[in-house]
């Protein structure tokens, strides 16, 4: 087919991916696309008549298997930073009982079906919930600290470290009378601090903290709903479900 065939038409637009998310998350459309979840592959294969009933099973057990190593293969391969601004981070922290674990008698966690819903989720969740992360994230490293008592004396001691150089640097204003001096002080106290962390194990410290933060992060965030369903709601329920009369 020639290239021909497509014109170029003057109303069509192209919207950014920003932009294009955030008018989708302004107008609910992203809860939308979050709730509508496509029939399990199970139901569908059990309802088919040509097929017998073990194998109807077999194939529905091997779809739904399928479907959780594909849903579980996109979040280890997403990154869930792509979308995060600092718009983001400075908005209000969401409340942890009503809006980041879920209200009472509602239904706020579920299984992705598919993978674009699982991106779609984590995304946006972090944008969310971005600052219950990073205080999370402060929660987990304080444990870790607190289980790793070598790693906590050696960031007492490098903070005391640091304290001693800053003292003396202004009773006896190296900065201005000898700065050689000053300097050389500076580069001893981070060779210092170097070795402290290192022999305490720190850097262990800082990999526990680091991977139980993402994995924690990742997990809420792609279990969490956009839009928790009440579990007995039928009224309004069924008014969501009318059309709007004009």
């Amino acid at each position: 087919m020639s290239s021909s065939s497509f014109k170029p038409n003057p109303l069509s637009l192209s919207v950014p991916d920003p932009a294009l998310d955030r008018w989708l998350r302004d107008s609910g459309y992203l809860d939308l696309l979050d709730s509508s979840a496509p029939a399990p592959a199970a139901a569908t294969a059990a309802a088919t008549p040509t097929n017998p009933a073990s194998a109807s099973a077999s194939s529905g057990a091997a779809a739904d298997v399928l479907a959780f190593a594909r849903t579980l293969a996109s979040l280890l391969t997403l990154n869930p930073f792509a979308g995060l601004s600092t718009a983001d981070l400075a908005k209000p922290t969401p409340s942890w009982s009503l809006a980041f674990v879920g209200a009472p008698g509602a239904t706020s966690y579920s299984w992705p079906p598919t993978p674009t819903q699982a991106r779609l989720r984590v995304q946006e969740n972090v944008r969310r919930y971005a600052r219950n992360y990073t205080a999370l994230s402060i929660l987990i490293f304080a444990c870790c600290l607190y289980r790793m008592p070598m790693a906590l004396l050696g960031m007492l001691a490098s903070l005391a470290v640091w304290e001693a150089v800053r003292y003396c640097r202004d009773r006896w204003g190296l900065a201005t009378r000898a700065p050689g001096v000053g300097q050389a002080l500076l580069h001893c106290a981070q060779i210092a601090t170097a070795i402290l962390l290192y022999v305490c194990n720190m850097q262990f410290a800082l990999v526990y903290a680091i991977g139980l933060s993402y994995a924690v992060m990742m997990l809420h965030a792609s279990l969490r709903k956009l839009t928790p369903s009440r579990l007995s709601d039928p009224v309004n329920k069924n008014r969501r479900a009318q059309p709007r009369r004009s």
